[in-house]
């Protein structure tokens, strides 16, 4: 999508620090967040709800899910994490791109 700005960042139009990357997905750090760590992990395609995937789609959303104890020392997430998949306005989904939030680094309420 032309004005998407995780589709600018996936393709390098705009510059943001990524803490992992593949061919799939993305992992940068929230510009708002609501832990001390708080990670959007974000798929390279463009698609607003799960509901839109693709059946390749559905594994890249699983391989995203399954990379998170991967790297959970790494990211500063050891002591454990909140996962959370925001889907339309009403779910407070702010980006139209799916992307999942991983929040950590401390006990969360």
């Amino acid at each position: 999508m032309d004005n998407c700005i995780f589709c600018k960042i996936a393709k390098g139009i705009i510059n943001s620090k990524k803490y992992y990357e593949d061919d799939d997905f993305f992992i940068i750090a929230d510009i708002s967040p609501k832990a001390k760590k708080h990670y959007l992990m974000i798929p390279k395609v463009h698609y607003k709800l799960i509901a839109d995937q693709t059946q390749n789609d559905n594994l890249v959303l699983a391989k995203m899910i399954a990379k998170i104890p991967v790297l959970q020392h790494e990211l500063g997430l050891d002591g454990g994490y909140r996962i959370i998949i925001n889907q339309g306005e009403n779910g407070g989904q702010e980006v139209p791109h799916l992307h999942v939030h991983v929040l950590g680094g401390e006990k969360l309420n």
